[in-house]
C-alpha cells in the first residue's frame, strides 16, 4: 500500500518546461535551523534546503528566527507575536504562527509546498490553498496530524522515511512513498584511528533513552561518551546527571564536524530508542564513519540495520544490550561505510526527493 523510494522514477519534463521549480519548505518552529542542530530534523532541514537549490530549484524555507544565514530563511510569526492575550500556551501561539503562513503561502506562488512542519495546521489547510503540497511524515502518527487527515479533507501527497513508518501510517494516508534520510558522506568518515569507548548520541529526552545506555555500557563495562543536547532540563538532571562519573563522560551539543570525529573513533554506537523511531539518522551516520550499532529494535531499526554492521536487541532489555556490545564492537566497519554508501548518500535523497515533488508539482500544472 506504499511506494518505496526505487518506485519514485525520475520526470521527464513537456517540452518547453523548464524541469527547475519554486519551492516553499516548511520545517517546525521550536528551534532556528542552525548549527549545533537540535536533532535530526534541523539537520535535515538545512541539507535539503541547501541541495535543493544546488540542484537548480528556487527554494525558500521558512522556520524559526535564528537560523543559519545560508539559508536565507523567511522568518515564520515569532510565537510571542502571535500569543493570544487569554490563551497563552505555546501550543495556541505556534498553531497561529503557521495559521499565519498558510493563510499568505499562496501569494508566493510556488510549484509546490515541501511540508516538514510536523503541525497539523498545514495539512488541515492544504485544501484551502491552490499550491500542491507534499508532507514528509517525520514521526508516527499522533492525535492532531490523524484527526487532520481524516475523511475529505485529506490532501495532498505523502512520503516517509522507512517502510517501518509507513505501515504506520497506512491506514491514515493510504499510499506513501518511502524516501530513507540521506546524509553527506564527506561529512561522515571513518577515522584512521578507533578508540575502546562506545558513543550515544542525540538529544536528551526520555525518548531517546539515553539512561539506558549508560546502564548497559556500565554493565559490559564498556566506557562510554555522550553529547546531545540536554532538551529536557528535569531528565537530565534526574536521569542523566547521577549516572555521569567514571567511565561515563558526557561531551555536551557539539557541532556536526566536532560529533563526526566522535562518532568515528568509537568503537560503537549505542542507539536505545524508547518509541518507534521513524528512521534513525545517528544509525546513518555511525555507520558511515565505520562506527558498529548496538540498538534496541524499536520503530526502523530493523530497517536500517543488518547482522553485518550491528545488533538488534529487545526494545529496554538492558541486559541484553550489554551482551551485544561486545559482539557489535566485532563487526566489520568496512562493511558498516560500504551499506551507508549503498543506501543513505545525500545525492540518492535528494535526486528521489526532486523527482517526487516534480511529480507532485506537475499533476497541478
Amino acid at each position: 500500500m506504499w511506494r518505496s523510494y526505487e518506485e519514485i522514477t525520475p520526470w521527464a519534463p513537456p517540452a518547453g518546461r523548464n524541469k527547475s521549480l519554486r519551492i516553499g519548505v516548511l520545517t517546525h518552529i521550536k528551534f532556528p535551523v542552525c548549527q549545533p542542530f537540535a536533532g535530526g530534523l534541523e539537520a535535515f532541514t538545512h541539507d535539503v534546503t541547501l541541495g535543493l537549490r544546488a540542484r537548480g530549484h528556487a527554494v525558500t524555507l521558512f522556520a524559526k528566527a535564528g537560523s543559519a544565514p545560508e539559508l536565507e530563511a523567511v522568518a515564520v510569526p515569532d510565537e510571542e507575536q502571535c500569543r493570544h492575550p487569554s490563551l497563552s500556551s505555546t501550543y495556541i501561539a505556534e498553531h497561529h504562527a503557521y495559521l499565519k503562513l498558510m493563510q499568505r503561502i499562496d501569494d508566493y506562488r510556488f510549484d509546490v509546498i515541501f511540508n516538514n512542519s510536523l503541525h497539523y495546521v498545514p495539512v488541515t489547510m492544504a485544501s484551502l490553498i491552490r499550491t500542491p503540497m507534499l508532507t514528509v511524515l517525520h514521526t508516527p502518527p499522533f492525535f492532531e496530524m490523524v484527526n487532520a487527515l481524516r475523511g475529505e479533507r485529506q490532501t495532498g501527497r505523502f512520503s516517509t522515511l522507512s517502510q517501518a513508518n509507513a505501515r504506520r501510517w497506512t491506514e491514515v494516508v493510504g499510499p506513501c512513498a518511502v524516501i530513507p534520510n540521506g546524509i553527506d558522506l564527506d561529512s561522515w568518515r571513518p577515522a584512521a584511528q578507533v578508540g575502546e569507548h562506545a558513543l550515544w548520541f542525540g538529544r536528551l529526552v526520555p525518548d531517546k533513552g539515553a539512561h539506558l545506555a549508560i546502564d548497559a555500557a556500565r554493565l559490559a563495562g564498556m566506557p562510554l561518551r555522550l553529547a546531545g543536547q540536554a532538551a529536557d532540563e528535569g531528565y537530565f538532571r534526574e536521569q542523566i546527571e547521577p549516572r555521569l562519573g567514571p567511565g561515563v563522560d558526557y561531551l555536551g551539543h557539539l557541532q556536526r564536524s566536532e560529533l563526526a570525529a566522535q562518532l568515528a573513533s568509537a568503537a560503537l554506537a549505542l542507539v536505545t530508542p524508547c518509541w518507534d523511531e521513524p528512521f534513525g539518522l545517528v544509525v546513518a551516520e555511525a555507520l558511515a564513519c565505520g562506527t558498529p550499532v548496538a540498538a534496541f529494535d524499536r520503530g526502523a531499526m530493523g530497517d536500517l540495520l543488518c547482522d553485518e554492521v550491528g545488533c538488534l536487541v529487545p526494545a529496554n532489555d538492558v541486559a541484553a544490550l550489554a551482551a551485544a556490545i561486545p559482539l557489535a564492537q566485532g563487526k566489520s566497519r568496512l562493511a558498516c561505510r560500504r551499506r551507508a554508501e549503498h543506501l543513505w548518500s545525500q545525492a540518492l535523497m535528494l535526486e528521489r526527493y526532486e523527482a517526487l515533488l516534480i511529480e507532485v508539482a506537475s499533476q497541478h500544472a
